[in-house]
């Protein structure tokens, strides 16, 4: 029994060792020229192939021409992966700096 426990305990850590964040960051115009913030959280279905929701960085931008758009998969979407990619349910952040 003790052995099972310390073999799952194993597999997890290697298993959370491996998890990693991507990012991907746009620059649109000039990019964030102030400290605003707008975050959204992206799911999507069948391990990543369709998306349920659709952030619009645009619309999160609030109307301003020069702002950065950071997509990632950040830890919490790892942890939230972790539980609800059981049923191939994915998410990942979407950050417009303004």
């Amino acid at each position: 029994m003790k052995k099972m426990i310390k073999k799952m305990l194993a597999v997890g850590m290697i298993a959370a060792s491996l998890s990693s964040c991507m990012t991907v960051e746009h620059t649109i115009g000039q990019g964030a020229q102030g400290a605003q913030l707008s975050t959204e959280r992206q799911w999507y279905v069948l391990w990543g192939l369709v998306p349920i929701n659709k952030v619009d960085s645009k619309a999160l931008a609030g109307g301003s021409e020069n702002y950065t758009v950071k997509t990632e998969v950040a830890p919490l979407d790892v942890v939230i992966n972790a539980v609800t990619g059981i049923v191939s349910v994915y998410s990942q952040s979407v950050e417009v700096r303004h």
